[in-house]
C-alpha cells in the first residue's frame, strides 16, 4: 500500500486535497519517456517566437511558459491544475489544516465580512472577537466590495506580524479597532456534541491531516459524556472533501475490519487500487492505528449520515461506503458527484501540477463521478422545502467535467425551468431588507431541520421526506 502511494505521488481526492507522500523518480522517468508530437511542438515553438518578436510589448519568457502549462492542464477537466509557487504553498496549507493568520471562520454579509466563529484558542479568540461581529476594515483597506478570498489573504501573513481589524458589533452598536498578532492556526475540521440524551451529532467540515485524530478525540469525549448512545448523526453537509486516507479511516471507524471502502481505476497500474477498512490503508508512517482508542460500540451504534449538494469527493467516499455496506441511512440531498482522483506531481521544489488520474467507485462498483450519492431518504433544508436548490452547482454542471464512465447525464428541460424560477425567487428575496431575508439556521442547532429529521430516523419516528427532490440520473451511451 505504502509503495503504491509513493509511486503515484501525492494522491488526493477533494477540492483542496492531497495525501502527503513523496513522488518517486519512476514518475519523472515515465513522463520523460512519453513520445512527443513533433509537429505540434514545432507549432508551439513558432507561436512562442511570434509573441516574442511581434507582440505590442515585451512579454516575460517565464510568464509565457507557465501560462501555456496552466492552459494545457486546466483544459482537461475542472480539477486538474498547475500550481505556481504561491498557489502550491496555499494548496499544501489547505491539506494540513494549518495556516498563519488570526483564527476566524468568516462569511460575507451585505458586502462586509461576518465572523461565523473565532477558532478556540486563536489570536482572534483571545482578542475577544465574537460570532456575528462584522469586519469593516483590514488595516487601511475598506472591506465593502472586497472579495472574500481577498479579505482572507489580507488577514493572513507571516508569523508574529500584526493586522488591525475594524469591527462593528451589532448588539452593542459600536465600532472599534482590534490589533492582532498573526500566528500559526490549526483549524478544527471536527465538531460534535450530545444533542439530547442518547443521541450525538458529529460534524466533519473537511478531511485534513488532523481530522482522524480530532474525530477520535471528539468521539471519546461524547462517549465519556453519554456511554450508552442509542444513535449518532455523522454530518457531512458542505464538506468539500480532502485526504483519501482520512476518508478511509473515518469509514473504517464504523465498518467491519477489512471490508472494501473504495476502489480506483485509471490508466496507470498504480491507479488501479482497492482501499479497505484496515490500518495499512490509512495509518501514517511511524504512527500506530489512530482508531484503536475508539469505543467498540461505535461499530454498531445506529447511524444516519447527513449529506447535501455540497458534500463532495472524500465525503462521498464515506457516504457511499456506509450506504453500500448498509451500515448507515443516508439522508439529505444528492451529493456533488466529484468522483475523480487527483495526483499532485511536483515539477520542482515549489511548483507542481494536480492531475486527474483515476475515477473512484463505491464498494458495489458504482462510479460517483458526475452522479453523486443518492440518499436513502431525501430531505429538504427546511420544512418549506428548498426554494433555491435548483441553483446549486454539482459536478455535472461544470464545464469539461469528466463523465462517470458508466453513462452520460440526461438533459432535463424541467431542471432548466426550475432553475429559472429559482433565479426569480432569489432576485425577489434580494430586494428585501437584510433583516427580513430567509436565513438558514446554523448546522447542529435546534433549528436545524435536517438534523431533526435525522434524529427522528434514529428514533423510529416519522421523517418529513422531500416532496420535490428527484434523483439526477444518467442514461447509457449508445454503442
Amino acid at each position: 500500500m505504502g509503495q503504491k502511494l509513493k509511486i503515484a505521488g501525492w494522491v488526493s481526492i477533494g477540492v483542496f486535497a492531497g495525501a502527503l507522500t513523496t513522488v518517486s523518480l519512476q514518475t519523472v522517468a515515465r513522463g520523460a519517456m512519453t513520445p512527443l508530437p513533433l509537429e505540434e511542438i514545432q507549432q508551439l515553438s513558432a507561436v512562442f517566437g511570434l509573441i516574442k518578436t511581434d507582440y505590442v510589448e515585451p512579454v516575460d519568457d517565464k510568464k509565457l511558459i507557465t501560462d501555456a502549462i496552466s492552459g494545457m492542464v486546466s483544459s482537461l477537466d475542472p480539477h486538474s491544475q498547475y500550481f505556481d509557487k504561491k498557489s502550491f504553498k496555499e494548496f499544501r496549507e489547505g491539506t494540513t489544516g494549518r495556516f498563519v493568520g488570526v483564527g476566524i471562520e468568516i462569511t460575507q454579509e451585505d458586502g462586509l465580512i461576518k465572523i461565523v466563529s473565532p477558532i478556540e484558542g486563536s489570536p482572534a479568540f483571545r482578542a475577544g472577537l465574537k460570532t456575528n461581529d462584522l469586519i469593516t476594515k483590514i488595516d487601511d483597506t475598506a472591506v465593502k466590495g472586497l472579495a472574500l478570498n481577498e479579505a482572507v489573504k489580507k488577514m493572513r501573513g507571516e508569523p508574529n506580524t500584526q493586522v488591525t481589524l475594524t469591527v462593528f458589533r451589532k448588539d452593542e452598536s459600536r465600532t472599534f479597532p482590534v490589533t492582532i498578532t498573526r500566528e500559526e492556526i490549526k483549524t478544527q475540521s471536527v465538531k460534535g456534541k450530545v444533542v439530547e440524551p442518547g443521541y450525538a451529532w458529529v460534524r466533519l467540515s473537511q478531511f485534513q491531516e488532523r481530522t482522524v485524530d480530532d474525530f477520535v478525540r471528539k468521539v471519546e469525549e461524547i462517549y465519556r459524556q453519554d456511554p450508552n448512545l442509542k444513535g449518532m448523526v455523522l454530518d457531512l453537509r458542505n464538506d468539500p472533501g480532502g485526504l483519501l486516507d482520512a476518508a478511509v479511516a473515518i469509514s473504517a471507524a464504523f465498518l467491519p475490519e477489512n471490508v472494501t471502502v473504495v476502489s480506483t481505476n485509471g490508466q496507470l497500474p498504480e491507479s488501479k487500487a482497492e482501499y479497505k477498512a484496515s490500518p495499512e490503508f490509512y495509518q501514517r508512517r511511524g504512527s500506530g492505528d489512530p482508531l484503536k482508542r475508539l469505543p467498540a460500540a461505535l461499530k454498531t451504534v445506529p447511524l444516519v449520515v447527513l449529506v447535501n449538494e455540497g458534500s463532495a469527493s472524500a465525503s462521498e467516499i464515506v457516504a457511499g461506503a456506509l450506504q453500500d455496506h448498509k451500515r448507515a441511512t443516508i439522508l439529505g440531498s444528492q451529493t456533488f458527484g466529484k468522483g475523480s482522483v487527483q495526483t499532485v506531481r511536483p515539477l520542482g521544489p515549489d511548483t507542481g501540477i494536480k492531475l486527474t488520474t483515476a475515477r473512484y467507485y463505491t464498494p458495489s462498483g458504482k462510479s460517483i463521478q458526475a452522479k453523486g450519492i443518492v440518499p436513502d431518504v431525501m430531505v429538504d433544508d427546511s420544512p418549506d422545502g428548498d426554494p433555491y436548490a435548483a441553483l446549486r452547482m454539482r459536478e455535472a454542471d461544470l464545464e469539461k467535467h469528466l463523465t462517470s464512465g458508466q453513462g452520460e447525464e440526461q438533459k432535463d428541460a424541467a431542471r432548466e425551468k426550475a432553475r429559472e424560477e429559482a433565479r426569480k425567487r432569489l432576485e425577489e428575496e434580494a430586494k428585501k431588507p437584510a433583516a427580513e431575508r430567509n436565513k438558514m439556521p446554523e448546522f447542529g442547532t435546534e433549528k436545524d431541520f435536517q438534523l431533526t429529521q435525522a434524529l427522528n430516523q434514529l428514533k423510529g419516528q416519522p421523517v418529513v421526506a422531500s416532496k420535490t427532490q428527484t434523483e439526477r440520473k444518467e442514461e447509457k451511451k449508445d454503442n
